[in-house]
């Protein structure tokens, strides 16, 4: 089947200028794009065959070549256009779409690293996970974590090559860290065989690393956590992950919190919550009772007479405070009123009094539950 002229695909004129092109392969990779279409096969074809179009259109030989011959002068010894190439020299087409959209694509905002240069060794980021107290969200701390990890080869400051050597230039890229080759049309470049792309070769490697710049050893890292950080925050450390590979930038470090459960409170944002017993006769005649504070410290709170289990008392400023401190959440108190057990035979014979004595304004939620239970049993049939 015949392939879809380059310019009707992006929707273009032969004439069109580059401001235009990148406009128009915006438009329609955002249309197309695999994310915004999931399990289309047909978009996705569709995204492929945009980006292979751009990578034509936006280069002045290959546009020229395009103008001249059509999709022929890219059919011999230049690709098949499998998955992440397009017919047009073997070029990878995400490469395009991460130069506008970054993020959207899921590659961190950049270009993804090819293999040359330092850039290619970076050290790999870390994950940690440190698990911490309740108080401590509250108040925050500074603590140590111990991280296994790489870190740079100090006999050779992190370079792989023996004190008193020096990597030397890699004689097939002459540094460069990459190499060309013709094809076609085209002049293709590709990661140096020989370097790896770093662009210099060592002849002599550290006996310490083996030639690889780092080594394998444990790091004690001081962690500040912040006031008011919750479940699942991320801490990072920039520069404390792996160490690069012969001189190159390390990692980051990533420490994730996950918080205990608390024996007492819980905890809903900016918000505490305690249930407190109460006995049965503070929450008959009313009276005064202490609770604690995520503080350490005691509060005293007035329970009104005739109080019920799941009354809510509101200590302002008692909660939990914002990442970072400033304004301060909320404590609410839940009372659950404790019916007495193991009674004396004077408690019961003022039980059993108190019994006989009592109305309906004793105990109105009770009279009230079953005047509506006895209604639902008069309505119901044999």
């Amino acid at each position: 089947m015949s392939k879809q002229d380059y310019y009707e695909l992006l929707g273009v004129a032969r004439d069109a200028d580059e401001k235009v092109l990148k406009a128009a392969f915006r438009k329609a990779a955002m249309k197309y794009h695999p994310d915004k279409n999931p399990g289309d096969a047909e978009a996705e074809k569709k995204f492929k065959e945009i980006g292979e179009a751009y990578d034509v259109l936006k280069d002045a030989e290959k546009r020229a070549a395009y103008d001249r011959y059509g999709h022929a002068a890219f059919e011999h010894g230049m690709g098949g256009g499998g998955r992440g190439h397009a017919g047009a020299g073997g070029f990878d087409f995400s490469d395009v779409f991460e130069e506008f959209f970054g993020d959207f694509m899921g590659g961190g905002g950049g270009r993804r690293r090819r293999g040359g240069g330092a850039a290619s060794g970076r050290g790999n980021d870390l994950r940690f996970n440190m698990e911490i107290t309740l108080e401590d969200a509250f108040r925050g701390k500074t603590d140590q974590i111990k991280v296994p990890t790489s870190v740079a080869c100090e006999p050779c400051s992190g370079s792989g090559a023996e004190p008193g050597s020096k990597p030397e230039i890699c004689g097939t890229c002459g540094g460069a860290g990459k190499v060309r080759a013709s094809q076609g049309f085209f002049m293709v470049e590709r990661t140096c065989p020989t370097c790896q792309g770093t662009g210099s070769v060592i002849i002599n490697p550290c006996k310490s690393c083996g030639g690889a710049g780092r080594v394998r050893k444990e790091k004690t890292l001081q962690v500040k956590i912040p006031q008011g950080v919750e479940e699942g925050t991320r801490i990072r450390l920039a520069g404390e992950g792996e160490a690069g590979t012969r001189g190159a930038p390390p990692g980051d470090l990533y420490i994730f919190l996950s918080i205990r459960p608390h024996p007492i409170f819980k905890r809903d944002g900016d918000m505490l919550y305690c249930q407190v017993p109460i006995p049965m006769a503070t929450a008959t005649l009313g009276g005064d009772i202490e609770v604690p504070t995520i503080e350490g410290k005691r509060a005293r709170i007035k329970v009104p007479e005739g109080t019920q289990s799941g009354r809510q008392f509101r200590l302002r400023g008692k909660g939990m405070p914002e990442l970072n401190g400033g304004f301060t959440g909320d404590m609410i108190i839940e009372t659950q009123v404790e019916t007495p057990m193991n009674l004396t035979k004077r408690q019961r014979e003022l039980m059993e009094e108190f019994a006989a004595e009592s109305g309906d304004n004793v105990s109105p939620r009770s009279e009230g539950f079953f005047s509506k239970v006895k209604e639902l049993w008069d309505d119901l049939t044999e």
